[in-house]
């Protein structure tokens, strides 16, 4: 099966964005993956297309997406970094307007709160931990959910994640557009979900949960 699509993964070699394109060619998509160091790439495929560049430079975004419909972006940082989510976010945003691109799928933390949430006590306390003792990080979280929020021309999903670890497929995911109905999910199972949503309506401009 063959798939008029060209996807763009952006944090390709992390622990989930790895998964995601051996995912999308065997479900048939064309996948061109944005690498900073390709030397250091554990998961190599002939058919894959590798742009070598910088996740804050534009031309290398512009690069990257040229020619492509789909747009998934799984890109992460240490802890301890500077956040950029928000300016990477934004910076991919405007390309893919520059470009006529309208599928965006991201991803996030479950501590991300969103007006609409009805969170557990257990996950308030948890997300209210979280921007206790990662402020930097969620403040750049909050602004990045912000500018998707505005964006109306943009058919954008920024999925909300509990604990990722690695393993293999269970197939069992919960989702909810409210609360995090669990507090783990695997890798491979978040690849699954992402590549699914290339094509489907069911959250465009939506931040859903999921987990195992």
């Amino acid at each position: 099966m063959v798939n008029s699509y060209k996807v763009a993964i952006i944090g390709g070699t992390g622990k989930v964005g790895r998964h995601i394109a051996s995912r999308a060619l065997e479900q048939g998509y064309q996948v061109r993956m944005l690498v900073r160091n390709p030397e250091k790439l554990t998961y190599r495929d002939s058919k894959i297309e590798i742009v070598q560049g910088n996740v804050q430079n534009s031309k290398d975004i512009q690069k990257l997406l040229k020619d492509c419909q789909i747009v998934i972006n799984t890109f992460g940082q240490l802890m301890k970094e500077e956040p950029i989510y928000s300016s990477v976010t934004e910076n991919i945003l405007e390309v893919m307007s520059d470009l006529q691109i309208e599928r965006y799928i991201g991803v996030t933390g479950g501590s991300l709160t969103i007006n609409g949430d009805k969170k557990s006590f257990l996950n308030r306390v948890g997300a209210k931990f979280f921007e206790i003792i990662y402020s930097n990080m969620m403040i750049d979280k909050k602004k990045e959910w912000h500018i998707l929020n505005k964006n109306k021309l943009i058919k954008w999903t920024l999925i909300r994640l509990p604990f990722i670890v690695d393993g293999t497929e269970i197939g069992n995911i919960e989702e909810n557009l409210t609360d995090m109905p669990g507090t783990k999910i695997t890798n491979q199972d978040v690849a699954t979900f992402i590549v699914n949503q290339i094509e489907s309506l069911k959250y465009i401009q939506k931040a859903p949960f999921i987990s195992n």
